[in-house]
């Protein structure tokens, strides 16, 4: 899978194409039906199938304070797009320049200067240009003078449910991750890699894995029975923390995992967390001991759940 990065890097490797664009967070199974039709298109067409993205996405750009929360960050978006076997992966930065192209500018520069594109598959909903002023019906009209394809995407529904990632964000919200998973196509995961913490856990005799969550907002919060993968010898049980630490007036969420039966330096390590169940929300203790006692519950429940999960796979 090819990654290009940047409209000046995208222009000098520009090869005809069939594209998508899309923020994909998520990459749900509404987004996978449309890379599996994009892929069908390309092979079909004899051209390469390539996604098109944005980093930041447009509302963090626009509307930070209001962005949703991500599902996925860039690199585990790519990890699965090479799941999928997509051709080549753009990443456009979404900065002043971009969102200031009209939507003929957009066609002209984007689509047609630097993709090259040939056939086009978007979203019944999809927006484009300074304030949002090309939509589907303006790119069917572009598409007869300029030389390509537009392909419209229907919704994909499941148990008459839209899904899309707001949908997948409440779910998670509530802490039914087994519906996420639903939606998702796998068990939610958060990935990253373990930096140096305060080393409080190890101190209470719980040593965690510290990983930062780049993200403007988490998409869930509180305890969880996971997994953890990227280890030897893995997946390993886990139990694992996402929130902001309250007890010790913590300002930012962080993820802490507590790898069950397993003591090893992980510094620097990327580590992929699966939550399988959320185990309970992030509660008000006050104190280190009553702390300490109810980590010594979560690893409990921790364990009672894995235990369950695993019985369930096998039945």
């Amino acid at each position: 899978m090819e990654f290009i990065r940047g409209l000046i890097n995208l222009q000098r490797r520009r090869q005809h194409c069939v594209a998508t664009i899309g923020n994909f967070d998520g990459v749900h199974l509404g987004h996978q039906q449309v890379l599996a039709q994009l892929k069908e298109a390309a092979k079909k067409a004899g051209l390469i199938s390539t996604v098109v993205i944005f980093e930041p996405q447009p509302i963090e750009y626009f509307s930070p304070e209001k962005a949703p929360s991500r599902l996925t960050r860039l690199r585990e978006k790519l990890q699965q797009f090479s799941c999928h076997d997509i051709d080549r992966i753009v990443c456009l930065r979404f900065n002043e320049q971009i969102a200031n192209l009209s939507a003929a500018a957009f066609v002209d520069t984007i689509l047609l200067n630097a993709l090259a594109v040939k056939k086009l598959i978007i979203g019944d909903d999809f927006r484009f240009g300074k304030a949002r002023q090309g939509n589907v019906q303006y790119l069917l009209n572009a598409a007869k003078t300029k030389g390509f394809e537009v392909a419209i995407m229907e919704t994909f529904n499941a148990n008459n449910n839209r899904i899309s990632s707001t949908l997948i964000r409440q779910v998670l919200a509530d802490g039914d991750m087994q519906k996420a998973g639903a939606l998702l196509g796998r068990p939610y995961k958060i990935s990253g890699r373990v930096i140096h913490g305060d080393k409080r856990g190890k101190k209470l005799g719980f040593a965690t894995a510290n990983i930062a969550l780049h993200r403007y907002l988490s998409p869930v919060e509180g305890i969880f029975s996971g997994r953890v993968y990227s280890l030897p010898k893995t997946p390993l049980d886990a139990v694992v923390y996402v929130g902001s630490r309250p007890v010790y007036n913590g300002d930012h969420n962080i993820l802490e995992v507590h790898i069950l039966d397993y003591d090893a330096d992980l510094y620097g390590r990327y580590l992929q967390v699966e939550l399988l169940e959320k185990l309970r929300g992030d509660s008000d203790i006050n104190s280190e001991k009553a702390l300490v006692l109810q980590i010594e519950k979560d690893i409990e429940n921790a364990r009672d759940s894995l235990k369950q999960y695993k019985e369930h796979l096998i039945n």
